[in-house]
């Protein structure tokens, strides 16, 4: 055997862009080649980028797969495998193709689809069946796409084939810890089959997915050979190697052990995640930058750290727009924090906007007190004026609420919930103070002034107000929000764990009643197991018992 040069393409790809796609494989494919490279490997469905959804049932699939094929045509001198929606007689099939001189000489039809959390892959697809190996430098390699490296059959029937290792092509989307549990699969089924795994992933945003690459390679003893980093684009070398076993007859395939990336805090992926969903979301939609209102407060303070470490200052702009309830340390806090960024802000009272409201208003409010309609006004008028200006300039609109808020409806519909993106959408309260301490921390001079991270958190909509006048305290809220969406933990089973019935009863019930409103609501980056979009699905209109 001579030793195999293996590239793990971890690449982004825009979904349903074909041909920019295969140029774009095109272009690695030449680049590993150049580099002494005998194979490389792109990701599940990096032809269409993934997911397409809908986009695969057009009747034009095909043709447009010839298209991307004629390009991929370029390639020689390597060998390629890439994922692909295969359009047959039979029904669609999520591919694998091994390409060679510039034509397809094999191809695998994943067996097992998902069809939960963030999946729906039946809906699309037909069940492969067969086993599919393939020789190259004296190696017997295996093929899997990605869910069926995580399930028994898949990897034992290749098993049975006596294959030297096992390659798997991915889109495995971020969550929170998702990196660690992969890791744990891969070694457990090396170890179980004794087969070394190579393994790469799809890297960037699509929509409100994020998916953070690091492809890794694992040896039959569980050793991790490659760990590559997170959350960029590369081209991450593994080498496979023959080595003599206790049996003088028999070699065993490895991979060479290569430099591995030290693991990331909770914090730093979370933030790294952030990052990547918002800046392939603003490029790829085709905007020239975001418009964000900054009030002083934290969500708005980590929301805009996040849109300049993913855009660059020069694309970010703020508006800070005060009335009456506005403290005038919010402004202070909010022109340090723009200064510190280098972010452009302008501060525009909205007194006369309101007034013009209250005064058309009048006669229908005429004896009737002030209440939330009032301090919904206030946000109305605020997301109209950004609205506007992103109508005009072309920055799309980036809303700051964060999970806690969503959850339990504590957002103004047409209000500070309009917008295009929600940067923290999936991000509860506690979090949000997490993260702002971690991004405080990669800088010497604070980019988030301490005093808005230590202040009371505070809509501002009426006088003396905090966020704690209409909610319990964010852990004890945030505790409870976790059980219920995250667990799906009834009232009972909460309660049961020492939370008061009345807080409890309280929150379940904000959060069932307020699903209209999250049905509104911006798209931001899934970093959870249980994220707000398609992943918890719920009828806004029902019956059932309130908590259960």
């Amino acid at each position: 055997m001579q030793d195999l040069t293996i590239a793990l393409a971890q690449a982004s790809f825009r979904v349903g862009d074909l041909l920019t796609n295969a140029q774009h494989m095109v272009d690695l494919a030449h680049q590993a080649r150049d580099q002494g490279t005998h194979l490389v490997v792109f990701p599940e469905l990096a032809l269409t980028g993934y997911p397409p959804e809908d986009l695969i049932l057009r009747p034009s699939l095909a043709a447009r797969n010839q298209e991307a094929f004629e390009v991929l045509k370029q390639v020689t001198g390597i060998v390629m495998l890439f994922g692909f929606v295969d359009v047959t007689p039979h029904g669609r099939f999520n591919a694998m193709a091994l390409w060679a001189d510039g034509q397809q000489k094999g191809i695998y039809y994943k067996q097992q689809l998902p069809n939960h959390s963030v999946f729906d892959e039946k809906r699309y697809f037909i069940e492969g069946q067969d086993s599919v190996c393939f020789y190259l430098h004296g190696f017997k390699l295996g093929l899997l796409i990605c869910e069926d490296i995580w399930q028994p059959q898949p990897i034992a029937d290749l098993k049975t084939l006596q294959i030297d290792a096992v390659l798997v092509i991915n889109a495995s989307p971020f969550a929170t810890g998702k990196h660690v549990q992969r890791l744990a699969v891969l070694q457990q089924q090396a170890m179980q089959h004794q087969l070394p795994i190579a393994y790469v992933n799809m890297v960037g945003g699509q929509d409100d997915l994020v998916f953070d690459g690091a492809a890794v390679a694992v040896n039959a003893d569980g050793q991790i050979a490659l760990d590559a980093p997170r959350f960029n684009e590369a081209l991450a070398w593994v080498h496979l190697t023959a080595a003599p076993t206790d049996h003088t007859t028999v070699t065993k395939a490895a991979f060479t052990v290569q430099s591995t990336q030290p693991s990331l805090s909770l914090e730093a992926e979370t933030y790294l995640a952030l990052v990547t969903g918002l800046r392939d979301y603003v490029n790829h939609s085709g905007f020239n930058g975001v418009i964000l209102g900054l009030s002083g407060g934290i969500d708005s303070a980590l929301s805009m750290a996040i849109a300049v470490d993913a855009l660059g200052a020069a694309r970010v702009h703020a508006v800070m727009m005060p009335y009456r309830y506005t403290a005038a340390i919010s402004i202070e806090d909010a022109e340090t924090q723009a200064r510190t960024l280098g972010v452009s802000l302008h501060v525009t009272e909205i007194n006369d906007i309101m007034h013009a409201f209250e005064h058309t208003l009048a006669p229908y409010f005429a004896g009737l007190p002030a209440d939330a309609t009032e301090e919904n006004l206030q946000a109305r008028t605020r997301g109209v004026l950004l609205m506007a200006l992103s109508n005009k300039f072309g920055q799309m609109v980036l809303t700051t609420g964060n999970k806690s808020e969503m959850a339990v409806g504590y957002a103004t519909l047409y209000g500070d919930m309009a917008g295009g993106y929600a940067v923290l959408k999936d991000v509860y309260k506690t979090q949000v103070y997490e993260l702002a301490r971690f991004r405080n921390a990669l800088d010497t001079l604070p980019v988030i002034p301490e005093r808005v991270i230590v202040r009371p958190p505070s809509a501002e909509l009426r006088p003396d107000q905090t966020d704690q006048d209409s909610l319990p305290a964010y852990d004890e809220l945030d505790a409870i929000l976790y059980r219920y969406i995250e667990q799906d933990l009834s009232a009972q089973d909460i309660i049961a764990q020492g939370f008061e019935q009345e807080i409890v009863h309280k929150v379940l019930a904000m959060v069932d009643r307020n699903e209209y409103k999250r049905a509104q609501s911006a798209i931001g980056p899934r970093i959870s197991n249980r994220a707000f979009g398609r992943e918890r699905r719920y009828p806004l209109v029902n019956g059932w018992k309130i908590g259960n």
